[in-house]
């Protein structure tokens, strides 16, 4: 894959480049006014736990995509790799190193960290995984909250709103997008969060969706939440992209993602939609 991971820190020369750019792609869109006017929303950027917020697991930043349950226990979605023991470099989720199930995430508006409960990494290699496209680009896990955080959960991703569902026909070349991206370089100028873009390729017989935004998602923006034009939950960002098309980013499928969880112990678990969660 021509990517690499982005959970893990990098050199400050790099935050100063991303601002810079996202400051011209801000005044480009129109700010955030514009983009909620593009969207579902306005959706504002509140306390408590949604979708945008950051997590870390052992130290990693990443950004969490949408909230799941089970009917039971309410759940975040991050990318697989930000519990990765490996280096960004190591993008094969069929032989990477983990953390293990149980490892705590610290959730931001939370009061207690959560637990990892589910990794697509671990789940493949516990299957002996033979799909090379699976093992590219299924990069999901699952955050299991505590319940005493169930109160303070809210679905909507912010400024966009939605998700309205699951987005399960994919996407095509051309089709817009957006993003909330949360990563610690940008010095928590949430201005500068919020992205649209469109789908230039996809790859991996419909695992992985190359888009473009008006700036990439940046480390730390890992695990962010994607939304089609419609507002259906579409994917998670899961790499930084250098070929074919400098500055993109690789977004997982969602849709894949989630059947490959409900096969593999995660069987009762759901998206939930542009609604609080009840405790």
């Amino acid at each position: 894959m021509a990517g690499a991971r982005a959970a893990r820190p990098v050199r400050r020369t790099l935050a100063a480049v991303a601002t810079g750019a996202a400051l011209v792609a801000a005044a480009w869109l129109g700010g955030p006014a514009a983009l909620a006017a593009s969207g579902a929303g306005p959706i504002a950027t509140g306390p408590g736990v949604h979708p945008g917020v950051q997590t870390r697991t052992a130290g990693a930043q990443c950004t969490a995509n949408f909230v799941f349950t089970d009917g039971e226990d309410t759940y975040l979605g991050q990318a697989a790799h930000c519990s990765g023991t490996g280096t960004s470099s190591d993008v094969d989720g069929c032989t990477s190193g983990s953390l293990p199930l149980g490892t705590p995430v610290e959730v931001a508006g939370a009061s207690r960290p959560g637990t990892l409960a589910y990794n697509s990494w671990l789940a493949m290699q516990a299957d002996d995984e033979t799909d090379r496209d699976a093992c590219a680009y299924n990069d999901f896990a699952l955050v299991r909250l505590d319940r005493a955080d169930a109160g303070v959960v809210s679905a909507a991703v912010p400024v966009f709103g939605g998700p309205t569902g699951v987005d399960t026909d994919g996407a095509r070349a051309g089709e817009v997008v957006r993003s909330y991206g949360n990563s610690e370089l940008r010095g928590g100028v949430t201005l500068l969060s919020p992205k649209v873009g469109t789908v230039v390729a996809t790859r991996g017989g419909g695992w992985s969706h190359d888009v473009l935004t008006a700036t990439p998602g940046i480390p730390g923006d890992s695990g962010s939440a994607y939304l089609s034009p419609d507002g259906s939950a579409l994917g998670v960002l899961s790499t930084l992209q250098f070929a074919p098309l400098p500055a993109s980013n690789g977004v997982s499928d969602l849709a894949r993602m989630l059947d490959y969880a409900r096969d593999h112990g995660m069987g009762g678990v759901r998206l939930v939609t542009d609604a609080p969660v009840s405790g």
